[in-house]
C-alpha cells in the first residue's frame, strides 16, 4: 500500500498549529486541494506569513485567533481558523465570534470536525454566535464564493470550490449576507459626461476630483481610509481601520498603486469621496505557486514595473455619510467612476472588478449598475447560533 492510500485509510484528526512548520502546512494546504483550478491562484506564502503573524499584523493588537489542521496520517486535509476580535464585540455588542481560512477535501466528516474545533473553542470563550469566513477580518478577504467559480482570479478575493458552501451548510451554518462582485467593462461601458454630472448637481465649482499626490502618498492614503472609515460606518459588520492597521495597509500597498487609478473627490476643498483601483497582483503571480524564492521575486518585481496589466481591483470606494442618500453623494461615487474608466482605459485596463458590495446596499448597487456594472461573483458569509 501506497504512502497516499494509507493516508486515505487513515483516521481523521484535527490538531491546532504550533510553531513554523504547522504555519507552512497551513498555508498551501490549498494549493494541493485546488491547484489546476479554473479561477485559483496561489496567493503570496511570504503576505500570508505577514497576515497570520501577531506580530507583524496589527490586527492582533485588537483581536485573537487559533488555527487548527485536519490530518489523515501525515497528509493534512483541511484547514480553519477562529478569531475574536475585541473592536468588534465593543462595536457591536452581539458575543459574536469569527472564523475563517475554511478550505479542505471534499468530506463531510472534515468539515464537521473542522467546524467543530473552531465552534468548541469560541464557546469556551463565552461566545453565543459564529460568522465568517473572514481571513481574519471584514477588512481583509471575506467570504466563501458561492457563484462565479470560473470567473477570473482577483486579488484577495478568495477562491471556493463548489462543494464548500454546500459541506458548510451540513453543519448547520446558514446565509447571514451576501458580497457582490461587480464586473465594470472599461471598453464596452458609455463614457460618463463629468461636466454634466457637475452640471445636474450645480456645483459651481465647489467640486473637484483629482489623482492620489505621490509626493504626500502617506497623507493621502490616511485621507481615503478616512473616508473609508466613515462612509461603511453604519454598514452591516463594519469594524474600523485602526491607525496601525492604516499605517500597515499604506505601506502595503504601495508598489502596486498607479496615482492615475486613485482619486479622490473633493466639495469646498474638503475630502468628500474616493476610490482605489489596483492592478490585479494576480495576473503577476499565477505561475509563481505562491512562492517568491529562489526566483519568482525577481519575476515579480520585473513584473510589477514592465507587466501590461488589464484587468484591477477596486477595493476601496465610498462617499462620505453627509452626502449619502442625496444628488450630490450619487454624482460624487459617478464621478469617482467616471475617472477610473477615463484613465484606467487609457493606462490600457480592460475590466476592473468592484468588490465587495453588501446585497443590500442598493443605493451603490444603483450607481454601479446604472453605468454598466454587472454582478459576476457572490462571496457569501456564514452564521451559527452556538447553543
Amino acid at each position: 500500500m501506497t504512502a497516499a492510500a494509507r493516508d486515505a485509510a487513515a483516521p481523521l484528526r484535527v490538531e491546532p498549529v504550533d510553531g513554523r512548520r504547522d504555519i507552512d502546512r497551513f498555508i498551501r494546504l490549498p494549493r494541493r486541494l485546488y491547484r489546476g483550478q479554473t479561477g485559483y491562484v496561489a496567493p503570496l506564502t511570504t503576505e500570508l506569513r505577514r497576515t497570520l503573524s501577531p506580530s507583524k499584523n496589527p490586527y492582533f493588537r485588537h483581536a485573537t485567533a487559533r488555527l487548527w489542521l485536519a490530518y489523515r496520517g501525515e497528509r493534512p486535509v483541511g484547514r480553519i481558523s477562529a478569531q475574536i476580535d475585541r473592536l468588534y464585540l465593543e462595536r457591536h455588542g452581539d458575543a459574536t465570534g469569527h472564523f475563517g481560512f475554511l478550505d479542505a477535501e471534499d468530506d463531510a466528516a472534515t468539515f464537521r470536525a473542522l467546524t467543530a474545533s473552531a465552534e468548541d473553542w469560541l464557546r469556551a470563550q463565552g461566545l453565543r454566535r459564529v460568522c465568517g469566513p473572514f481571513n481574519l477580518s471584514i477588512n481583509e478577504e471575506c467570504g466563501l464564493l458561492v457563484d462565479g467559480f470560473a470567473a477570473r482570479p482577483m486579488m484577495m478575493m478568495g477562491f471556493a470550490p463548489p462543494y464548500a458552501g454546500h459541506r458548510l451548510a451540513e453543519q448547520g451554518y446558514g446565509k447571514a449576507k451576501d458580497l457582490l462582485a461587480y464586473d465594470y467593462d472599461l471598453d464596452a461601458v458609455p463614457a460618463i459626461d463629468d461636466r454634466g454630472l457637475l452640471d445636474r448637481v450645480q456645483a459651481g465649482g465647489r467640486v473637484a476630483v483629482r489623482p492620489l499626490d505621490m509626493a504626500r502618498y502617506d497623507r493621502d492614503l490616511a485621507v481615503i481610509l478616512d473616508i473609508f472609515n466613515d462612509a461603511w460606518a453604519e454598514n452591516w459588520g463594519f469594524v474600523p481601520f485602526t491607525e496601525a492597521e492604516m499605517t500597515q495597509a499604506a505601506a502595503s500597498l504601495r508598489p502596486l498603486v498607479r496615482p492615475e487609478l486613485v482619486w479622490i473627490a473633493e466639495v469646498d476643498g474638503a475630502p468628500a469621496a474616493m476610490i482605489v483601483a489596483l492592478p490585479n497582483l494576480n495576473e503577476a503571480i499565477a505561475d509563481l505557486d505562491g512562492e517568491l524564492l529562489p526566483f519568482g521575486w525577481l519575476k515579480l518585481l520585473w513584473r510589477l514595473k514592465f507587466h501590461r496589466f488589464r484587468t484591477a481591483r477596486v477595493p476601496l470606494f465610498g462617499v462620505r455619510r453627509r452626502y449619502h442618500r442625496s444628488p450630490l453623494g450619487a454624482a460624487l461615487a459617478l464621478l469617482a467612476l467616471a475617472a477610473l474608466r477615463r484613465d484606467g482605459a487609457r493606462l490600457g485596463f480592460r475590466a476592473a472588478e468592484l468588490s465587495w458590495i453588501l446585497e443590500d446596499n442598493l443605493a451603490i448597487r444603483r450607481v454601479i449598475e446604472g453605468v454598466g456594472g454587472r454582478v459576476y461573483k457572490t462571496y457569501r458569509i456564514y452564521e451559527k447560533a452556538l447553543a
